[in-house]
């Protein structure tokens, strides 16, 4: 698919803030005042900005209340009710934490748990779709979640977990690219079983159906080559995982701001380059009524 700068930044940032917030909520000794103050600033202008970013990929955006009423059968529609409800329970807690130093702590798992939960809405908006089945799979949720969950931690400044969970994160990175890579091709997907013609004879496409460009090919059809792709890879994978490791590692010793500035900023600048392989590479099967897969 075209990837849309909007919704990359929305999924990056809104997933790193979601993920401070879950540590946040899960902090047995919070900070209070202008600490905590600091702390919730970063995660709302990540959390609330990459929601705000999106709005720029709708049609129209005017309309987005609309997108909260169709709760049962959307995911988009219980990502923005998870989102709300999280950001409103963590707005009391961290409220209670830098005005009064007050630690409402049950409102503080439940914003943690809400956190998750937005997370996971908005993999699935993803990972519901059989027509991208590159997407299709049990490793987007859990890639989401755990890019969000390292970045939280690294973010929050909690050296040994932001370790493991890069690690994993990591893993489960190139496991999804690997996977990935054989999506298309598992599913059995064809020219023949999108055209539902397969019962007649083999199916071959005569011509496309354009001879110039279009609103499917600008939006659902994205070659990247092989190299390009595989170049991109390493250098995500090196940002957003070994590079903070390494740093993470020094800190375990001596904690230097400046070492976890530049931590976080390769992370940020990896999961980036990441996220536009994710929607990139993404093989959509209307690519097969072009020639394109």
């Amino acid at each position: 698919m075209h990837p849309a700068p909007s919704v990359i930044i929305f999924t990056v940032f809104s997933g790193m803030g979601f993920g401070l917030l879950f540590w946040l909520g899960l902090d047995a000794t919070p900070p209070t005042g202008w600490t905590a103050f600091a702390f919730w600033l970063i995660a709302y202008v990540m959390a609330v900005g990459g929601l705000l970013s999106s709005t720029f990929h709708l049609g129209h955006p005017e309309r987005f209340l609309k997108a909260f009423t169709q709760w049962r059968s959307s995911w988009l529609s219980r990502e923005g009710i998870a989102a709300v409800a999280t950001l409103v329970l963590m707005g009391l807690y961290g409220l209670g934490l830098v005005f009064f130093g007050a630690v409402w702590q049950p409102l503080g798992w439940l914003g943690a748990i809400g956190a998750l939960a937005t997370v996971y809405t908005t993999s699935m908006i993803y990972a519901q779709m059989k027509t991208i089945p590159r997407w299709n799979s049990h490793l987007t949720p859990a890639m989401y979640l755990s890019l969000s969950l390292a970045g939280g931690a690294l973010l929050k400044g909690q050296i040994i977990w932001a370790i493991v969970l890069l690690v994993v994160a990591g893993l489960v990175l190139v496991f999804t690219w690997i996977e990935g890579d054989k999506a298309f091709a598992n599913s059995g997907t064809t020219i023949a079983t999108a055209t539902g013609l397969s019962n007649i004879g083999t199916v071959q496409a005569f011509e496309p159906p354009h001879t110039g460009t279009n609103y499917l090919l600008r939006e659902f059809v994205h070659v990247v080559g092989r190299k390009h792709s595989m170049k991109l890879r390493v250098i995500s994978f090196v940002l957003a995982v070994v590079v903070p490791v390494i740093l993470l590692a020094i800190m375990s010793a001596t904690f230097t701001h400046w070492l976890a500035l530049v931590a976080v900023v390769s992370h940020v600048a990896g999961v980036l380059a990441s996220r536009w392989l994710f929607f990139a590479e993404a093989e959509h099967v209307v690519g097969l009524y072009y020639g394109k897969r």
